[in-house]
């Protein structure tokens, strides 16, 4: 029988110190437990507290883990990125976040959809246990992608999931510098199917993804996952130009059969206005894309490990 494990499962890890031990104990306990050949994948995402003292201490003196160590903080996307890089399963990728909002026990549901011939089995948010305003933040931006994504993006679905090696293979080679994993794995097809579940609270510390990032993150999925930017434009120029014609043909009226011409400010300025707000937004949807462009361009890695440890052994 291979050594190799079955199901890798990957975690992504900053300044996780307050919460790394109940993550521990619930991904030994699921080892220990489950019938499958499963091992864990720990990515510091250039943490400034103990995690990386733990995880080297742990991967160390437990060798069903293996510890990531990136240079610096790249980022949530890209330190997933760095641990599908790293994978050795022979089946399949559990993705859970280090916060435990994602409950690691629902492997073994999973996979009994992916031994059913799914490719792809990703956890539906049922409930969030959170603020309104992130929850109705998160409901409104999941359902504004979903109308306007050129690929069917499920709703309410983030990166946990379990996800097929072939597929992981697949997102691997793609190297865009501007990840979004979610859609990522719904462009590369197979056969995929969601399971609902009820988000929990973080068990211990605070959330390590601020406002900037997660609109980061939202921006990385609209711009590359959707034509509608920059059909927004057209658009906008389009009914920039009817309201002008509009405007001059009301011009044009007064003046020919009422001999009065439009007078004062408040035309010129909402006219100027209009067409200045308009370029602005032009631009700025531009940039977003040329700003892409160019991180894209200069061809540099992804993420940089520093070092790694792996069956006991640092390899640098």
């Amino acid at each position: 029988m291979s050594d190799l494990p079955q199901v890798n499962i990957v975690v992504p890890l900053y300044n996780e110190e307050e919460i790394f031990n109940s993550l521990q104990l619930r991904l030994s306990k699921l080892m220990d437990d489950s019938k499958l050949r499963i091992s864990v994948i720990l990515v510091d995402d250039g943490s400034s507290d103990k995690t990386v003292a733990l995880m080297e201490e742990l991967a160390m003196k437990d060798q069903r883990y293996t510890s990531v160590f990136l240079s610096r903080n790249f980022g949530h996307q890209l330190a997933l990125s760095a641990a599908f890089s790293c994978v050795n399963a022979t089946e399949a990728i559990l993705v859970i976040d280090g916060d435990l909002q994602d409950p690691p026990e629902l492997l073994e549901e999973f996979y009994t959809q992916f031994k059913n011939g799914y490719d792809v089995v990703y956890a539906v948010r049922h409930k969030r246990k959170e603020s309104f305003i992130k929850k109705a933040a998160y409901n409104l931006f999941y359902r504004l992608l979903k109308k306007i994504s050129y690929i069917e993006i499920p709703l309410d679905s983030g990166d946990f999931s379990l996800i097929s090696r072939r597929v992981v293979d697949n997102i691997v080679e793609m190297k865009e510098e501007s990840r979004f994993i979610r859609g990522m794995r719904s462009w590369v097809g197979y056969k995929q199917i969601g399971v609902t579940y009820e988000r929990q609270k973080r068990e211990a510390g605070d959330s390590k993804y601020p406002f900037s990032q997660l609109l980061k993150l939202a921006f990385n999925g609209i711009f590359n996952f959707s034509e509608f930017p920059v059909k927004l434009i057209s658009f906008l120029g389009l009914s920039t130009v009817m309201i002008s014609l509009c405007y001059l043909a009301y011009t044009i009226v007064k003046l020919v059969f009422f001999q009065q011409v439009p007078e004062g400010f408040t035309g010129l300025i909402f006219t100027i206005t209009l067409f200045g707000g308009v370029q602005l937004l032009s631009i700025g949807i531009l940039g977003e894309y040329i700003i892409r462009i160019f991180f894209q361009v200069k061809n540099r890695p992804l993420f940089i490990i520093k070092k790694q440890i792996h069956n006991g052994k640092t390899i640098l």
